[in-house]
């Protein structure tokens, strides 16, 4: 019998999880594969190597479309452009590289003619770091600015269109291993090996907040959650954490991987159900439900440390690449 009381609203549970599998494999590179990371239209993925090369490969066949050289050493992070349009790298020769995608995104459709798979495609070089830049990430709201970490100990902001820096930020007291933008452009993550995870008025460049103050051990990856809300937090002592960067409190752990020793890449997967997605140094990729923080999954595959991964931005795919004693780049997609 009904007691009259208003009915509590249910929340939908989640779709049942559908397991990925591997369909394709891709070896684009010489060296490690140091970056994988899907464009925001979903049609390419762009690869960056420890030979010092960039390629762009199908989304779908993983065929190499287009490898572009410029770079004089290894290149370790790949930013896109909100519009897909435009490509940055950084890499150990102490540069940032902007890149042209615009005519490879043109022989994508049936009747145009192949884009030059050679042609140099770089339009700005970005220089001003002293020493190796490991991280880039382009203004969501903007194709003109990029952020830029390094071993300098730097947070770096460009004008792309000038080619200048406009704002030099001296953050950390070691290495900074990730900068990313909160998805309105506003303000900046930053994490380092000296144990510290901080946000950046991107504007002035004013620290706003220490979300992380430890020693040890180092930060090894950080980024804003797509809806901006949270930091998800990597540290070398195998563990991701995801943070509610306003009030500084961590709300999950996720374990079960294995980090000791590389700064992997990690990424969120939302177009269905609420993932945490990384690679590990068991050669593996780890799939954990966001919630509640179970491992869903171990895709195994690769023969040496996964470092990086990339998710789909509406199909549910990931892309991850491996070191030197794997040099692949594996597609996995999700059981329909």
């Amino acid at each position: 019998m009904s007691s009259g009381a208003p009915q509590q609203q249910q929340q939908a549970p989640p779709p049942p999880y559908r397991p990925y599998r591997q369909t394709r494999a891709a070896t684009p590179h010489s060296r490690a594969v140091s970056c994988v990371r899907f464009s925001t239209c979903g049609r390419l993925i762009a690869t960056a190597s420890l030979d010092g090369s960039v390629a762009l490969l199908s989304s779908s066949s993983l065929a190499v479309i287009a490898t572009l050289h410029g770079h004089t050493d290894g290149v370790s992070d790949l930013s896109w452009s909100t519009d897909s349009l435009y490509l940055c790298s950084a890499s150990d020769d102490r540069t940032l590289r902007i890149w042209d995608v615009r005519p490879i995104l043109s022989s994508l459709n049936q009747s145009a003619q192949p884009a030059d798979p050679n042609a140099d495609r770089c339009i700005r070089v970005l220089k001003g770091h002293t020493n190796f830049v490991f991280s880039a990430n382009f203004n969501p709201q903007t194709n003109t600015a990029v952020a830029s970490g390094g071993f300098d100990c730097t947070v770096r902001i460009w004008d792309v269109k000038s080619g200048r820096c406009v704002r030099t930020i001296d953050a950390h007291s070691e290495p900074i291993t990730s900068v990313h933008f909160i998805r309105d452009g506003s303000i900046i993550v930053s994490g380092s090996h000296d144990g510290t995870c901080k946000i950046w008025d991107a504007r002035s460049g004013s620290c706003l907040k220490t979300v992380i103050d430890e020693k040890k051990p180092a930060v090894s990856f950080s980024m804003f959650s797509p809806n901006g809300k949270f930091i998800l937090v990597a540290t070398l002592d195998d563990s991701l954490k995801l943070c509610n960067f306003a009030t500084g409190k961590f709300l999950k752990l996720y374990s079960g991987h294995v980090n000791r020793t590389y700064c992997i890449q990690s990424a969120f997967s939302v177009t269905n159900g609420k993932y945490i997605v990384s690679g590990s140094e068991d050669n593996s990729v780890y799939i954990w439900d966001l919630q509640g923080r179970n491992v869903l999954q171990k895709l195994e595959g690769h023969t040496d440390t996964v470092i990086s991964v990339s998710c789909h931005p509406t199909e549910n795919r990931i892309a991850s690449g491996g070191l030197d004693n794997d040099r692949t780049v594996r597609l996995w997609v999700q059981e329909s």
